[in-house]
């Protein structure tokens, strides 16, 4: 959102349980929100985000935007890891030294459940640090860090989802260098 000259004001109403469970409260918010009964304004974007789980980015968006209710269509920006949101935290090696204080080795791309979290968990406690949440403690400091061009050549995932991203946020400030909202 800074890089668009945006304010954001991020709400998040469900983090945890797989793409069944992501896709049916994805379902529930979107009546909530037609009904007002998530805010008295209505969103300028919902960001859904469900990992690939070594699906395609393609096919995992897909879902995403087939759960759509129509007025919901032209608001949705898809975030979909693939395989894993912890992949996205180790795409740039340089910002993550920065942020922990050692560079991480994430080889090539694998689909096992657990790697990518063990990657993270380990280069976390190797520099020193308690893994307290497996890593995703530091997953303010790291977006905060991380050199979004960068990141996005070493994932082509992230790439996607930081591209839609911008687009969208673009189309909300017309393109200008002002501010606009978006929740």
């Amino acid at each position: 959102g800074a890089e668009e000259n945006c304010t954001m004001s991020v709400q998040v109403r469900s983090a945890r349980g797989g793409h069944a469970r992501a896709i049916s409260e994805f379902g529930a918010y979107q009546l909530m929100a037609k009904s007002g009964m998530v805010g008295n304004r209505s969103p300028d974007l919902v960001v859904v985000a469900i990992d690939g789980n070594c699906t395609s980015f393609a096919e995992t968006r897909s879902r995403i935007h087939k759960a759509a209710r129509s007025e919901f269509e032209h608001l949705i920006v898809a975030a979909c890891p693939d395989p894993h949101v912890e992949r996205w935290f180790l795409a740039d090696p340089e910002s993550f030294f920065e942020v922990v204080g050692l560079r991480p080795t994430v080889g090539a791309r694998k689909c096992e459940r657990e790697h990518y979290k063990q990657i993270l968990r380990t280069a976390i406690a190797n520099a020193g640090h308690p893994p307290t949440l497996e890593g995703i403690e530091f997953a303010s400091e790291l977006v905060g860090r991380m050199d979004f061009f960068r990141a996005g050549k070493a994932d082509s995932s992230l790439k996607s989802f930081l591209d839609d991203l911008r687009d969208r946020l673009q189309r909300l400030t017309g393109g200008r260098d002002q501010e606009g909202v978006a929740g």
